[in-house]
């Protein structure tokens, strides 16, 4: 990593006014400026979709391996992000886990609260296996409140008695909406994306009165016995380090294969900068042999 680029990114984002007061659109309208800054390449294939009744899009780098897919959830905290937002993130992976990326526009907080995108999550899933994709072909994967997402939706699918995917990949994921890791507090200068008032206006329009613990919420609080193996990427400069370490830790108390990677110095989903940053490419070359290795 370069200091020069770390500190520039940081300075950046340190940089960008969030709204006062908060408000849905101004938030949602800030963070498509990045979909605007970073967007896909022009050899990007990109097919728009309908999955299980939710719109999503084909996102595959030239000469990617069909067969093998992933399902992708996108951050934004439940309320903000998009297929836009992330199509350059998605493009990216499709190069490095040599696979078609089903990118899901999952329905949004406030005006669908939860549990409307643990629910579309699992409808896109079932929609791949009714094309035929085989389940041991598919890693679901996702970045931040979308990361959470991967896990509530893997714990659903369990439930449901559907057939589980090969693995999951969380990115800086979001698991406990109560916000109990002592990193909230550790971390809480050097986060330059995230903190408590954000987390919470999010986790408030996201629940809508639901019981903050509920397990397909915060899945922390979830019984994770028979998920398949997770990846787990965070950063060490991000309030949702615990997040992300707590998730490991019960994972593996409850025999899940799963793996913590945290990434010295890096900020939440610095994936999304790959433009500016080495290891944001880095961090999804990593993702990519994850996914490459359980879907041989």
């Amino acid at each position: 990593m370069s200091a020069e680029q770390r500190e520039k990114l940081v300075g950046l984002l340190r940089e960008r006014e969030r709204p006062d007061p908060l408000t849905v659109p101004a938030m949602r309208a800030r963070m498509e400026e990045l979909g605007e800054k970073f967007p896909a390449p022009d050899d990007a294939l990109v097919e728009p979709v309908s999955a299980g009744g939710c719109s999503a899009e084909w996102v595959a780098a030239p000469g990617t391996n069909l067969n093998r897919q992933v399902l992708y959830l996108h951050g934004g905290g439940y309320v903000q992000g998009s297929l836009n937002t992330h199509r350059l993130l998605t493009y990216h992976l499709s190069r490095d886990a040599d696979a078609r990326v089903l990118a899901l526009d999952y329905r949004l907080a406030p005006e669908h609260p939860f549990p409307a995108a643990v629910d579309d999550a699992v409808s896109a899933y079932k929609w791949m296996l009714s094309q035929g994709a085989h389940p041991s072909k598919i890693t679901v994967a996702g970045d931040s409140a979308g990361g959470g997402l991967v896990v509530s939706a893997l714990v659903s699918i369990r439930d449901s008695g559907l057939p589980m995917p090969a693995g999951g990949v969380c990115i800086s994921p979001w698991t406990d909406l109560a916000g109990t890791g002592t990193s909230f507090k550790t971390k809480r200068d050097e986060d330059p994306m995230l903190d408590t008032t954000i987390l919470d206006w999010f986790a408030g329009l996201y629940l809508n009165g639901a019981d903050i613990a509920n397990p397909l919420a915060s899945p922390l609080h979830a019984d994770l016995s028979g998920l398949p193996p997770l990846l787990v990427q965070v950063g060490t400069s991000e309030i949702l380090l615990d997040d992300a370490a707590r998730l490991v830790e019960r994972a593996q108390a409850a025999g899940v294969d799963a793996t913590l990677k945290a990434w010295d110095g890096m900020v939440h989903v610095w994936h999304l900068f790959s433009p500016l940053l080495s290891e944001g490419r880095d961090g999804l070359v990593e993702a990519g042999t994850f996914i490459q290795s359980r879907t041989r």
